[in-house]
């Protein structure tokens, strides 16, 4: 999954000289139109994030007035996300206050990937990844609840769209395995208004004759001696600063030989339940070996950041010390 996002990211770069002159501000889009559009980006999204397809979808078409509003047509912003420290483009738009700052991008397609990484990267939604990934309604509450809008009855437009169109059997499509099998052998493809045909191939991984697997629903690659996130830049498909956020490490980091690196996110909850620091271990070498953020590692054992696990520790790798309330909306 992660190589389809990094490929479409890619071509977009190439795609956006021509993609990004007027169009979606000369042509309207129906609902149905929308929908057929992105449902395939949401979809493939949905393994990889863990965000419902037809959650996503229905954010989109509520926040983006299918793809019709003001920021979702000289933005791309499909989500509404503000700027909140963002480092690329921006567009000053008046919405619970005059002039708010909101995140611009060169394509749609780059604010629906965004908004995985904003909500999967944000401690006061965390708590929304232990919910069940096809109960839409839990989805729609626990964003509310969350923040995400100050509307109080968003959850019920949500649901509503939801229920209206349908969007619920792309969570389905999602989950079902013939359709994760057929992904990942194919090209994902995606319409635009005024560009019905055109296709977005996806570069096919380029892993060489490196060791792979995959622990935790991640994908990764096993260090060799003298591995660096700038080295592994220019050997796989993949940025160095992705390199560095996936795997809790700095931009001078090198990797130990047989280590796994991490191509994808790791996950809030450990490939296991519980873990017993021995000799030597670290909680940055426990969570790699785990698949677990760091600051999730930290968090569910009510450790401030910073200190180091005792030979004999037992280490919660799911589940939280205390109130679990009490940790899921502490900040780091």
């Amino acid at each position: 999954m992660q190589q389809l996002l990094t490929g479409i990211f890619k071509k977009l770069a190439i795609l956006t000289v021509f993609l990004s002159t007027g169009l979606y501000a000369q042509q309207q889009i129906s609902l149905p139109e929308y929908i057929e559009t992105y449902k395939h980006i949401a979809i493939s999204d949905m393994k990889e994030s863990g965000i419902p397809a037809s959650i996503k979808m229905a954010q989109a078409i509520l926040e983006s007035g299918f793809g019709n509003s003001e920021l979702a047509v000289n933005a791309n912003n499909h989500f509404g996300i503000k700027c909140h420290g963002w480092p690329g483009q921006t567009y000053t738009y008046t919405d619970d206050e005059p002039d708010e700052c909101f995140r611009k991008y060169d394509h749609p397609v780059q604010s629906f990937f965004d908004h995985s990484e904003f909500l999967r990267n944000r401690p006061r939604y965390a708590f929304l990844f232990d919910l069940d990934i096809m109960d839409y309604e839990a989805w729609a509450h626990g964003l509310s609840m969350a923040g995400y809008a100050t509307n109080p009855r968003y959850p019920e437009m949500l649901i509503n769209l939801i229920r209206e169109h349908r969007l619920y059997r792309f969570d389905h499509k999602a989950m079902d395995p013939e359709h994760i099998a057929a992904a990942k052998n194919n090209q994902l493809t995606k319409r635009t208004p005024g560009q019905a045909n055109r296709e977005v191939p996806v570069a096919p991984a380029r892993i060489g004759r490196r060791e792979t697997g995959t622990y935790n629903h991640i994908r990764y690659v096993v260090a060799r001696a003298g591995d660096t996130p700038q080295l592994l830049e220019q050997e796989l498909d993949i940025r160095a600063w992705q390199i560095i956020r996936y795997n809790d490490v700095d931009k001078n980091h090198t990797f130990e030989e047989g280590q796994r690196i991490y191509l994808q996110p790791k996950r809030r909850k450990g490939g296991a339940e519980i873990h017993r620091v021995r000799p030597g271990d670290t909680m940055a070498s426990i969570s790699q070996q785990y698949g677990i953020r760091l600051e999730n590692l930290y968090r569910r054992n009510d450790m401030t950041y910073g200190m180091e696990p005792e030979a004999g520790q037992q280490l919660l790798l799911r589940g939280y010390r205390g109130s679990a309330l009490q940790y899921l909306f502490r900040r780091p």
